[in-house]
């Protein structure tokens, strides 16, 4: 059954809808409405989602299109950068479109950030839709507006908040995901729970082995409900200047990690192992119990994720995470719980916090 959900701005203004079905049959309406008629449409996508989908999104878009093009680079984080970027312009330019021409975003987390950072800044600003592949995109980095690409290894370093038009997520192409990258979206799943829903976190636990085996039910209440977290923290926040911060659990250490492995890490993974040390901080602080700071971890664990990192300096991590965006006045932004459920920002973790939760994370407990 199809759900909508209606994401507005600070003056409760709609600005776009989030579309979750089970198929693209409805693409063609969904953009029909938006008045898109006679312009030129570039699909970008990369090369892993591409040979997928691509064909089959061009001939839903080709009856409202004057032309429709594709744009495709290598599958990767590495190519989430200011070249690839540099290349979609001259495509564009080339392809001649204006500021009343669409892109359309379609893969995971990376092409939809670089789509819509492209989108916000070619010609000052053109249109674009978000088509979401992986579970990751769907639930979180789809929504919201957040857009960017990395700059010499630092994690989304350069960027713009800047809205898609439309959010439409086709459930069924988690069917064909890769099972790992199926498994590090579920991070930002569990994300939501243990930021602000401890009701989410058990019902995530409770619904462990259907997640497991894609009972199609069940996937669709997961993203729906993190949809609409999402969109009820975007909206009171839309540029983070604060209460969106909150979605940042487990991305300050966790960043540092990816960009320390050198992206060989998805970023779902990242973020569990940066969920981890943020939780051993809240843990040593006494505000999670011994028997919840282990569940947590214990939980990302049956979730597939990762619990334990190795073949790093602690030195390099706590410097690392130093150097993160995040920072406040020269003061890192830790995103910390004060309970399962409720997460708060904090300004005040030290160095001798930060070693101690990475040490915690290189000692393999399944040994």
């Amino acid at each position: 059954m199809s759900k909508k959900i209606t994401v507005h701005n600070s003056d409760n203004k709609p600005i776009y809808n989030i579309l979750i079905e089970q198929d693209y049959s409805l693409l063609n309406d969904a953009v029909k409405e938006l008045g898109y008629d006679n312009r030129r449409f570039c699909i970008v996508t990369d090369s892993g989602v591409g040979p997928h989908y691509t064909e089959k999104i061009s001939e839903i878009l080709k009856p409202l299109a004057s032309k429709v093009c594709i744009f495709t680079f290598e599958a990767g984080e590495e190519s989430k950068n200011l070249d690839v970027v540099r290349k979609l312009y001259t495509f564009l330019i080339e392809e001649k479109f204006d500021r009343n021409d669409v892109l359309f975003a379609l893969g995971g987390g990376v092409v939809g950030d670089l789509t819509g950072f492209t989108a916000a800044t070619y010609l000052r600003g053109i249109d674009f839709i978000q088509l979401p592949t992986s579970l990751l995109a769907m639930v979180d980095s789809s929504v919201g507006g957040k857009t960017g690409v990395d700059f010499d290894a630092y994690k989304n370093m350069v960027g713009a908040f800047y809205q898609p038009k439309l959010v439409y997520i086709n459930m069924k192409v988690l069917d064909s995901l890769d099972l790992r990258q199926y498994y590090a979206g579920l991070a930002e799943v569990l994300k939501y729970g243990l930021i602000r829903d401890e009701q989410f976190y058990v019902w995530l636990l409770e619904n462990l082995a259907e997640i497991y085996t894609h009972d199609s039910k069940v996937l669709e209440k997961m993203v729906e409900h993190s949809c609409q977290m999402k969109r009820e923290i975007v909206e009171k926040d839309v540029s983070e200047k604060g209460e969106r911060a909150l979605l940042n659990f487990g991305h300050t250490i966790g960043h540092a990690i990816e960009k320390l492995k050198n992206f060989e890490l998805l970023h779902g993974e990242c973020v569990a192992l940066g969920m981890i040390a943020a939780a051993h901080i809240s843990w040593k602080r006494e505000l999670l119990t011994t028997e919840e700071f282990f569940e947590l971890r214990d939980m990302l664990v049956g979730f597939r994720l990762p619990a334990s990192i190795e073949n790093l300096e602690i030195s390099d991590i706590v410097n690392t995470t130093k150097s993160d965006k995040k920072m406040d006045a020269g003061k890192i932004k830790f995103i910390l719980l004060k309970k399962i459920g409720e997460a708060y920002i904090d300004t005040t973790v030290t160095d001798e916090e930060i070693k101690a939760a990475a040490e915690f994370l290189m000692v393999d407990f399944n040994e």
